[in-house]
C-alpha cells in the first residue's frame, strides 16, 4: 500500500511512455522530474498557526501546482520522521532531477539532513512558508542552507511554485 503521505505525478504526465509537451510528444524519461519533500508538522498545513502557515492544505496546494506545471514531473513526500526525510533524500537521486526541501524545524537542527543533502550531488532548493528571519532567533540559523542552491522563505506556498520555476528555467532534463 502506498505511503498516504506520498503524493505522485498526476496520470497524465508519465503513465504512458510520451508525454505531450509544448505540443510535441516527449520521452518521459526526458521531463523534468523534482521531488517536494516536507518535514515536520508541515502535514497539518491549513490547520496549524493558519495566521503564519495560510488556511490552504498542502494537498490542495500541490494539486493546483501540478496543474501549473503539467510540464513537469513533480512528486511530494512528508514525514515527522527525521529518519524517512534522510531516506528519501538518498532516494532521490537516483530518480529525481532536482528537491525542494521545507525540512521545518529540522532545518534549525539537523546535522544529519544537511549531510544528505551533500552526498546526494542533486540540487536543493530550501523553501520555508513563513519568513523565518522574522520569527524567533533560533530559527534565524539552518543547517541546511550552506548545502542547498538557494532558499525561499516568507512568500507562503508560492515559493514552492517558485522553486518549480526555477529548475524548469536552469535544469536539463535527463535520462535516468
Amino acid at each position: 500500500m502506498q505511503n498516504p503521505s506520498e503524493l505522485e505525478a498526476s496520470p497524465n504526465q508519465c503513465d504512458t511512455q510520451f508525454a505531450i509537451i509544448a505540443g510535441g510528444n516527449v520521452p518521459c524519461r526526458y521531463m523534468l522530474s523534482i521531488t517536494i519533500i516536507n518535514g515536520p508538522n508541515l502535514n497539518l498545513l491549513g490547520e496549524r498557526e493558519p495566521d503564519i502557515y495560510g488556511s490552504e492544505p498542502f494537498d490542495h496546494f500541490f494539486t493546483l501546482l501540478k496543474q501549473r506545471f503539467q510540464h513537469v514531473s513533480l512528486n511530494y513526500f512528508q514525514s515527522n520522521i527525521e529518519g524517512e526525510l534522510i531516506d528519501q533524500l538518498q532516494a532521490r537521486r537516483l530518480d529525481a532531477h532536482a528537491v525542494i526541501l521545507n525540512a521545518g524545524g529540522y532545518s534549525h537542527t539537523s546535522v544529519a539532513i544537511a549531510d544528505a543533502i551533500s552526498a546526494i550531488k542533486i540540487p536543493v532548493i530550501e523553501v520555508h512558508i513563513s519568513n523565518v528571519l522574522a520569527r524567533e532567533d533560533f530559527r534565524k540559523t539552518s543547517f541546511i542552507a550552506s548545502k542547498c542552491i538557494g532558499s525561499i522563505s516568507g512568500l507562503g506556498l508560492e515559493g514552492y511554485a517558485l522553486a518549480v520555476e526555477y529548475f524548469y528555467q536552469t535544469l536539463e532534463p535527463k535520462s535516468f
